[in-house]
């Protein structure tokens, strides 16, 4: 009955989430300043009633339901608030009016199923038995991650949670499914930030200079080698550099070029193996060639695992709540979230919702300018952060 109830109010509750996720699509903030955005979110808690709450990581909440036998057991829910620094390109009437700044990423999405969710198990809360943990994250899109600041604040004590779950819009999909994976599911992530000095002149004179165009080559290439050698060719791990500057003319050699990058990888032991390989090479590389090379190299978002057990029992639940036929199995993915720091301290699983129509509308890809959804995504998304939430505090 509890199954009905909550699929039945998600349903009811559409209209109302629609324009909360147009509210908050229209009016998005960046990453660790999303003031307005938290403040939109205090004030609809407060209509719900959930009072108990309060703030942390400068815009973040924590906000608590509280069923019978409220110490039993608890269980969290997490959603991202920042958008990204794009300019809209969709002509819809809740586009963004902060120029240049963008939900591409479906965090009002995000925010929006969070809202519905814990508006149903407000109401709800005689009829289950624990405490609901209501995580609402700021900066998921920046280092070093809201995830990481809102545990180092204790999130994940008082009531510690035996459970997380997280979701995130999925456009490779139709509204009304979502997608699992158990285990490994997205990359870690660092970026790196190289900067090689030599000793510049004439472009007709290399034997008077330290190249360190010539020295950086030797490194962007020289890398992808050890990657691929050092590696377990069974373990999928990249690095990409998409940023090099350096010199001024073409008939001058510069005394310095600045190389950025980022590796993935999905093992943790091999990310922390490769952080040496890499530094080792760049630093012995331009040694060699007469030049000196600083690295920085600051630890970003790790592997997001999905426990297997809690994956297991999700897939159960939604198979349930939405028909086998809508739950799907995903792909590993090299892109990473800072969900996964939540992952490291409690089982977690992080699931998708898809947000297409019929496979023909809405499929842009995210942190695209054209990027949009489905809206009958909020109902699949709200009542089933809602079911996860009641099933693994009665599991």
């Amino acid at each position: 009955m509890l199954r009905e109830t909550i699929q039945n109010r998600a349903k009811d509750l559409l209209p109302w989430a629609r324009d909360i996720r147009r509210h908050i699509h229209a009016h998005p903030e960046l990453s660790f300043l999303e003031h307005n955005t938290s403040a939109y979110i205090h004030e609809q808690l407060d209509a719900m009633g959930i009072t108990d709450r309060k703030t942390v990581a400068g815009t973040g909440i924590v906000a608590l339901i509280k069923g019978k036998n409220a110490d039993s057991k608890c269980v969290a829910l997490r959603a991202d608030m920042d958008a990204l620094p794009i300019r809209e390109e969709n002509e819809v009437p809740y586009k963004s009016q902060n120029e240049g700044v963008m939900h591409a990423c479906g965090h009002d999405v995000h925010t929006t199923c969070l809202l519905g969710a814990a508006r149903i198990l407000q109401e709800n809360r005689d009829n289950f038995n624990g405490t609901v943990k209501l995580l609402f994250q700021p900066g998921e899109e920046k280092d070093p991650g809201g995830a990481s600041i809102m545990i180092a604040e204790g999130v994940l004590e008082n009531p510690k949670p035996s459970a997380i779950f997280g979701l995130h819009v999925f456009p490779d999909l139709p509204a009304g499914t979502t997608g699992f994976r158990s285990g490994q599911y997205m990359a870690s992530a660092d970026e790196i930030y190289i900067t090689i000095t030599g000793k510049g002149g004439h472009a007709a004179q290399p034997q008077r200079t330290v190249d360190p165009i010539a020295i950086a080559a030797l490194v962007i290439t020289g890398l992808q080698q050890v990657i691929s050698r050092k590696c377990d060719p069974l373990s999928p791990s990249v690095l990409t550099f998409g940023k090099i500057t350096g010199g001024t003319a073409v008939n001058i050699i510069p005394d310095q070029v600045k190389i950025e990058g980022t590796f993935r990888a999905m093992d943790e032991k091999w990310r922390h193996e490769a952080h040496k390989w890499i530094r080792d090479f760049i630093e012995q590389t331009c040694a060699a060639y007469g030049a000196h090379a600083t690295i920085e190299m600051p630890p970003g978002y790790p592997v997001l695992f999905n426990d297997p057990a809690l994956t297991a029992n999700a897939i159960s639940w939604a198979n349930e709540y939405m028909g086998t036929d809508n739950v799907k199995p995903l792909e590993m993915r090299m892109g990473a979230e800072d969900f996964a720091f939540y992952t490291h301290h409690v089982p977690g699983c992080f699931y998708r919702i898809g947000t297409n129509r019929d496979g023909k509308e809405f499929t842009t890809s995210v942190h695209n300018a054209r990027f949009d959804v489905n809206e009958d995504a909020l109902q699949t998304g709200m009542g089933m952060m809602a079911w996860c939430a009641v099933n693994a505090l009665s599991n």
